[in-house]
């Protein structure tokens, strides 16, 4: 099983069991291609929902200092698509339950070749794909080509997004809904907005689908505080922090940092 569907597998068994759900980001290849691999295998022994593995583009208009400073850093080892891919089926091998899905920006993806890119990523069984310049408008051709295969596409939501625009976004949306908690861009930060647990819970509202919330989640405060009204949180920055600290020697320390986040022993 791959996909959507190992997707929903994860978020039903993580509710069903009552388990704080993280999704873990790390930028592939940063700072190299067999740290990343062993990166990915110590984020899944920390037993995250999912993990999401950005593919490094020159233009992260999404992405604050800290991922931006990663992706400069990775585009030095010349990154290309087909390793990024092998770098996925190696970690499946080892967790072949564990859902990855890649973040990277739509330029990388109509370069490669759509038809390619969702032939490739369905055989090294990545698991979907979260874009975050690709707006649901102009989103036409890439989910006609993903959609009579396993691949989830995760759209984005923001706190500017109109209800009406977020029911559309959750109706094309697989796997689970993003929400992007603040206006503006990634990187740890101490407080989190004080509407965001209203704004969550009207998210509820509009849609079935699960929610996972990103952009400055970095402490178990922050969890505690919103375990209620979300499903899943993405940590990005205050990972990748760890990365730029102690480089290939940063897997144990990403492990100890998810348990700590879950309030579990490392």
């Amino acid at each position: 099983m791959i996909g959507k569907k190992l997707i929903e597998k994860a978020f039903n068994n993580f509710k069903r069991e009552n388990k704080i759900a993280l999704i873990p980001y790390i930028t592939a290849f940063d700072p190299n291609k067999e740290a990343t691999l062993d990166f990915l295998k110590n984020l899944a022994s920390a037993e995250p929902l999912c993990i999401e593995l950005g593919f490094p583009f020159s233009d992260p208009v999404a992405d604050g200092p800290t991922i931006q400073k990663a992706m400069v850093r990775a585009l030095k080892n010349r990154p290309t698509f087909e390793d990024y891919l092998e770098i996925v089926s190696k970690f499946k091998e080892h967790f072949p339950d564990t859902p990855i899905v890649c973040m990277t920006y739509y330029n990388i993806l109509y370069r490669y070749g759509l038809e390619k890119c969702v032939e490739s990523a369905v055989e090294a069984k990545l698991d979907g794909f979260i874009v975050p310049d690709l707006p649901m408008e102009e989103a036409t051709p890439w989910i006609k080509i993903t959609k009579k295969t396993p691949l989830a596409t995760i759209f984005l939501a923001a706190p500017t997004s109109s209800d009406e625009r977020i029911k559309r976004l959750a109706k094309l949306t697989q796997g689970f809904l993003y929400y992007i908690s603040l206006t503006g861009i990634t990187g740890a930060r101490d407080k989190l907005p004080a509407e965001l647990k209203d704004r969550l819970i009207s998210l509820k509202s509009l849609t079935k689908k699960p929610i996972a919330v990103g952009f400055g989640i970095s402490k178990p405060e922050h969890i505690n505080l919103l375990k209620s009204y979300a499903d899943a949180f993405v940590v990005g920055s205050a990972l990748v922090n760890i990365i730029e600290k102690k480089k290939n020697r940063a897997g144990k320390e990403l492990y100890q940092f998810l348990k700590a986040l879950k309030n579990e022993n490392p």
